[in-house]
């Protein structure tokens, strides 16, 4: 029989750190909520408009809708690029030929020229959109009980 000398093993008292540190994981999350917090309300696209609140039922259908916006000044905008007044039909045709189930809706500020919006709407009308709606913002709910 084959005997090892007997060796002693010193015995280090050493445990590992089995902590997970997430202060730099909580450092990271906490800067990214920032920028996000300041960039979403850039992220917003279009022109600023007071809509009318009233109440009524949302359009429906899974045609796709062009958004046309008439400011106080009563300037005319797809997006946010300016149309002129001569020019609105022609760019709605144009994309009316890549989706003919194209649906127009106008988005009016309180402050804008009724003829303005009203006259819109007719000039579509006779270039023959007949989905041509008004956007507006639901009336805000009264809790109150009379």
């Amino acid at each position: 029989m084959f005997l090892m000398p007997e060796t002693r093993r010193q015995s280090v008292r050493y445990r590992r750190n089995a902590d997970v540190n997430i202060t730099n994981l909580m450092d990271v999350m906490m800067v990214l909520l920032v920028v996000f917090m300041v960039a979403a309300p850039l992220m917003t696209s279009g022109i600023a408009l007071d809509l009318p609140k009233v109440g009524g039922k949302a359009m429906e259908g899974e045609e796709t809708s062009i958004n046309i916006s008439v400011d106080k000044e009563g300037y005319y905008y797809i997006g946010e690029t300016e149309i002129p007044a001569d020019k609105v039909v022609e760019k709605l045709n144009a994309m009316r030929e890549a989706n003919s189930e194209l649906s127009v809706t106008i988005s009016g500020d309180t402050g804008a020229e009724y003829g303005r919006v009203i006259g819109l709407m007719a000039i579509l009308k006779e270039a023959g959109f007949d989905k041509v709606g008004l956007k507006t913002e639901p009336k805000p709910r009264n809790f109150r009980k009379k």
